[in-house]
């Protein structure tokens, strides 16, 4: 079906667990327009310059700041002069998100956090190497707003947005073929990492939460996610999603009941052997449900020896 709305999905390879990310190709009245970039690497830059050649980019639309999507932005409209477009809210963490003030700050919350100060060490120098993955960074010419309509191939979307997994990502629908575009807010086979990085929405999972509401009021039939394959029944793998955090915050609820610190915790909710760039997001992904459970009044938190300690 995606042939059909005019947009071609482009695989980009990562050198993740998470393998790839989809980015995509759409035409227009005016040239093409890119969404999304991939990181901005040897082989992403390649793999551009032969997919776009003889063809005229003049629209980028980046969906959120997370390096894999904004990544090349900058590099791809030097090249091309495009006009870029994303949520002013990513822009700003997009352009903040790597200044040795915020990666200073962020060593000093995984100490917040209990980890260890040589994995802490690692993970501060972890953030630090994805610097040249992101710059230099786009010049961005127009934020998006809600409910705004944009042209992408052969129809128009409209913008919603969807914040949780960044704070300002966002999804588009077009409600004549009841397709969602869905970029990292529903994927088929795995859960967005919804993490709390110590800065901006301070309850990224509540937003989550409610962000899957508001597209499960859509009932979209065909959803076009940036990892996995395409899939019919948005509603339905939403309510997996849901199940999916429920379960994680009842073992935290119960990982808790022994006070504990949120990397401890992390050890605990994710069991199996992760790298330092994983152990990143399972830091952040433990501190968004205990802050989730904390403001519903689930749990407490106090200060002890420079870190918080959870408890029930």
């Amino acid at each position: 079906m995606i042939d059909t709305l005019g947009i071609k999905q482009i695989k980009i390879d990562l050198p993740f667990r998470l393998n790839h990310v989809h980015c995509f190709l759409a035409e227009g009245e005016d040239g093409w327009t890119v969404i999304d970039t991939g990181l901005h690497n040897k082989y992403t830059v390649d793999l551009w310059d032969k997919e776009l050649s003889n063809k005229e980019i003049n629209n980028i639309i980046i969906t959120h700041y997370h390096p894999d999507h904004f990544g090349y932005a900058g590099g791809l409209q030097e090249k091309t002069s495009a006009y870029v477009s994303m949520t002013k809210t990513d822009a700003d963490l997009g352009y903040n998100a790597w200044t040795n003030e915020f990666i200073n700050e962020i060593r000093r919350n995984y100490t917040l956090a209990g980890v260890p100060d040589e994995k802490a060490n690692k993970m501060k120098n972890n953030t630090e190497e994805f610097i040249h993955y992101v710059t230099p960074y786009p010049r961005v010419d127009h934020y998006l707003e809600e409910g705004e309509k944009v042209r992408i191939g052969n129809y128009e979307y409209e913008v919603i947005f969807t914040p949780g997994h960044s704070d300002g990502l966002v999804t588009f629908y077009n409600a004549e073929h009841n397709v969602l575009l869905g970029t990292d807010h529903i994927l088929p086979k795995i859960t967005p990492n919804i993490s709390y990085w110590f800065h901006g929405e301070e309850n990224p999972l509540q937003l989550y939460l409610e962000s899957l509401d508001k597209i499960r009021a859509l009932h979209a039939d065909y959803v076009i996610p940036s990892h996995g394959k395409p899939f019919y029944g948005a509603n339905e793998r939403i309510d997996e999603i849901k199940e999916h955090h429920e379960e994680r915050l009842t073992k935290l609820q119960a990982i808790i009941k022994k006070p504990c610190h949120v990397y401890e915790a992390s050890q605990k909710l994710f069991k199996k052997e992760l790298n330092v760039h994983e152990t990143r997001f399972a830091v952040g992904e433990t501190l968004a449900h205990l802050e989730y459970l904390r403001k519903k009044g689930d749990c407490d938190r106090e200060m002890h020896n420079n870190s918080w300690i959870y408890y029930k």
